[in-house]
């Protein structure tokens, strides 16, 4: 019988490699988005048996109890939630910042995992089944203009403790997954479709694909059950850490 992984934002990015990654290994997944669209090309290329399409905004929580109800008999049983779901508005530094873009990461990279992982957990627990949360370096290393977006992959990387914490003697695991430079649709969003900013950023870097991130993922989810993956960092090698900012007032 195929495992079945329940995957947020998969219309794109991340999400969308992780889904096709698990249902070319034989798992069923279910996989939300907001673009309607392109849930239902996903759902005819890998199949309407292997991918169930839900078209939700995971910022809509008092839709979550309706979106779980309505999963059909084959992918009810959920073994794995990756919250995927996330995103980042703005480069500006915190003076400069629109309080609605903060409030609406805070909204998706928080309140809507928080809220989906809360009811997801009894079925999980059942199955004795994993969580993969994906976080960002950023949640660790500050950066200019990161503000709220780094706050709330901090947030990811300590909720992800805490659920292990919980949930220990259940059998089920935790990992907060933390990657860095990924080339996605990740620069287009935060820039509001500013191409050329997102070819700037990861031209010559050769960063890290939704791929790449995919397949180890994947390593995480079907490792033996009695191992838990804590944590994981990943960068393309082109990436590493700055140096310290000093202000000289001359």
């Amino acid at each position: 019988m195929s495992k079945v992984a329940l995957i947020t934002g998969t219309t794109s990015g991340i999400g969308q490699a992780t889904a096709q990654k698990f249902v070319s290994e034989g798992w069923k997944v279910v996989g939300t988005g907001r673009r309607e669209d392109r849930l239902g090309k996903m759902s005819e290329d890998l199949g309407s048996d292997k991918f169930l399409p839900l078209n939700f905004d995971i910022r809509e929580t008092h839709h979550i109890d309706e979106m779980l109800n309505s999963i059909p008999e084959p992918f009810k049983e959920i073994d794995l939630l990756v919250n995927n779901a996330g995103l980042a508005l703005g480069t500006a530094p915190a003076q400069s910042s629109k309080l609605e873009q903060w409030q609406q990461m805070i909204d998706t990279n928080i309140n809507g995992l928080v809220s989906l992982t809360y009811k997801v957990l009894p079925r999980l627990i059942e199955k004795k089944g994993a969580i993969i949360n994906i976080g960002s370096v950023a949640g660790t290393y500050p950066y200019p203009g990161g503000n709220v977006y780094g706050g709330t992959k901090a947030f990811v990387n300590q909720f992800s403790l805490g659920l292990r914490s919980d949930l220990h003697g259940t059998g089920v695991r935790v990992t907060c997954f933390e990657p860095g430079m990924t080339e996605t649709e990740f620069t287009l969003v935060r820039t509001d479709g500013d191409k050329k900013a997102s070819d700037k950023l990861y031209e010559k870097a050769k960063p890290l694909t939704g791929k790449d991130l995919a397949d180890s993922i994947f390593w995480i989810a079907t490792m033996p059950s009695h191992m838990n993956v804590n944590l994981i960092e990943i960068m393309t090698i082109n990436q590493s850490f700055g140096p310290f900012q000093v202000y000289r007032d001359n």
